[in-house]
């Protein structure tokens, strides 16, 4: 019965993830970035920002950790 109720929130989660990976916004600076550097902007505006994107990345961690924790505990039932 636990590993049935521990299977669920582990798909959920897993659904939840690429979901919260989806809604990221994307670095798109490819080799132009590469070439001039482009770390101004990251260094200055991205790590400052607050609101949907910063929310998504923590709550991509939280529910990343969830996951992994999740499947190791299922690992050992």
């Amino acid at each position: 019965m636990v590993k049935i109720i521990l299977s669920v929130i582990e798909v959920l989660a897993c659904i939840f993830l690429i979901g919260t990976v989806l809604l990221q916004q994307g670095q798109d600076q490819g080799l132009s970035g590469a070439i001039s550097g482009g770390s101004a902007d990251t260094f200055f505006g991205k790590h400052k920002s607050r609101g949907m994107d910063a929310m998504l990345h923590k709550a991509t961690i939280v529910v990343a950790v969830v996951f992994v924790v999740l499947a190791l505990v299922m690992n050992c039932l």
